[in-house]
């Protein structure tokens, strides 16, 4: 086998084995797999050396399974010194894998160590080639040129590292070329944009293009939204509800905080700058819906009708026929879905009546909170349509429906919450508060015993049910509670 018969061959073979087993014990189980490549090479070189000593030494066939033998022997080892430089000893430094630009490059430059070695073995000089070439490898060199050049640029960026494998980048000004980086190869990198459609930029070009990386420094990138409002609305009033809309909407991070600035003044209308930022901006499109539909539930219930764009508006007003009777129809919803709550349903008609009146409906999306525990407000809501969570942290105590109420301790004496309540999807809420009850309980003062006797039932009913579970005493009586949750009224109201 020339200079590496005998004995060297051996050598060299057991030296081919040992890396191959050395990398199979230092990868990770689950990248063994590139193990396979030499182990192939070291497999066919034993193929080879067997064929080489079967057949007659001086012979054309000897020859070429001589230079065989040296080839696959020859890959075998630098495959196996690559991956055990690259990935056993950078991959554990780095703590991840390198990039695929620098495996190519170093892997590349092994294969043509390996040409020249094989050249030279088979009696080849690879300096006669290249003297007498030299035509052919300016020709060549010409031909290769952008192809260097997107090279060079694929190191400079490895180098500089503009962004990475996974970051969400723009590199031109077509805002549908923004997508996230998936590959970077010593040729070009591929991005995937959001229509889920594979762009190939060469890395000369992204080289001389102003980058834009929406996930550096940090993932959280920020979004704007512009909302139109009535000039008539304070601005403190629309940038409150917006604030509050904001929290917890989807994608929407804590920090940094978000923000609202008064933008422009527009042709009847205020312009408001919304800013927010979102660490899931692979989501952006859906994130900024979520958020406009939250702010437009917020502003509805604030009061505020929010404007689709600039206009000039002229604002007219008629009392119809048919607005008279959306009017009655609204109220004797509201009286309906008053008689299902148990304690209401002993006022007198009027009086029901009167109550509807005073109330008013709130509208929620999907998620936001009602009413958060601890807080202090005087407010009963019953579920007109759709659903609502009432939560304890993150217990589910119980799922409420149409017909269905929340809070009216809060609604008879101002106690704190004792619970959150949050929207299960976009529910309609008829909210009734302590100033509409007031005028009720002023006029008949009498139905507060009423009332504080059929909420102690129903909570000496409860309370019964839980000492049976938990074996507990019993609890106090229902004249017990009724005479503490009156008190308890007739303080709040000043009775």
């Amino acid at each position: 086998m020339g200079a590496m018969g005998g004995p060297m061959a051996q050598g060299s073979g057991l030296l081919a084995g040992l890396l191959v087993a050395v990398l199979w014990v230092l990868l990770p189980r689950g990248s063994r797999g590139v193990v396979l490549q030499p182990l192939v090479y070291l497999v066919l070189y034993a193929a080879a050396l067997g064929l080489e000593h079967a057949l007659p030494e001086g012979t054309a066939a000897h020859r070429a399974a001589s230079l065989a033998a040296t080839i696959l022997l020859l890959a075998s080892v630098g495959r196996s010194g690559v991956l055990l430089v690259l990935d056993v000893g950078f991959g554990r430094r780095l703590r991840r894998p390198p990039p695929r630009i620098v495996r190519d490059i170093t892997q590349g430059i092994v294969w043509i160590a390996i040409v020249l070695v094989a050249m030279r073995t088979a009696g080849v000089e690879p300096g006669s080639i290249l003297t007498t070439s030299a035509l052919l490898t300016a020709a060549i060199a010409l031909s290769l040129q952008e192809t260097l050049g997107n090279l060079v640029a694929g190191l400079a960026i490895q180098v500089q590292r503009p962004f990475d494998v996974g970051d969400w980048i723009q590199f031109d000004a077509e805002q549908k070329h923004i997508g996230h980086v998936i590959e970077i190869n010593w040729r070009a990198t591929k991005v995937v944009t959001l229509d889920e459609v594979e762009v190939i930029v060469p890395n000369g070009t992204l080289s001389k293009a102003a980058i834009v990386n929406f996930t550096k420094p940090t993932a959280a990138s920020r979004r704007s939204l512009y909302v139109y409002a009535p000039v008539d609305v304070p601005p403190h009033l629309v940038q409150k509800a917006i604030l509050e809309a904001l929290v917890g909407s989807t994608g929407v991070v804590s920090e940094p905080a978000a923000s609202v600035v008064t933008n422009a003044f527009v042709d009847g209308n205020v312009e408001y700058w919304v800013r927010f930022f979102t660490d899931q901006f692979h989501r952006r499109d859906g994130v900024d819906g979520a958020a406009r539909d939250r702010i437009w539930y917020a502003l509805r219930r604030a009061g505020v009708t929010p404007s689709s764009a600039p206009n000039r508006a002229v604002h007219l007003q008629e009392v119809s026929t048919a607005a008279r009777a959306r009017e009655e129809q609204g109220l004797a919803d509201r009286e309906r879905a008053l008689r299902n709550v148990d304690f209401l349903a002993v006022l007198p008609e009027e009086q029901r009546r009167h109550l509807a009146a005073a109330s008013h409906v709130r509208l929620y999306v999907d998620g936001e909170p009602i009413v958060k525990k601890g807080e202090q407000s005087a407010e009963m809501f019953v579920v007109e349509s759709g659903e609502v969570l009432v939560l304890d942290g993150a217990v589910q105590l119980a799922r409420l429906g149409p017909g269905k109420f929340v809070g009216e301790m809060a609604l008879m004496t101002g106690e704190p919450r004792n619970a959150t309540v949050q929207a299960a999807g976009p529910c309609r809420l008829l909210v009734i508060d302590d100033r509409a009850l007031r005028g009720v309980l002023e006029s008949a003062p009498e139905l507060a015993g009423h009332i504080s006797r059929i909420i102690a039932e129903r909570q000496a009913a409860r309370a019964e049910e839980e000492a049976v579970l938990s074996r507990r005493g019993p609890p106090p009586s229902v004249e017990e509670r009724s005479s503490q949750l009156l008190g308890r009224i007739r303080k709040f109201f000043s009775l």
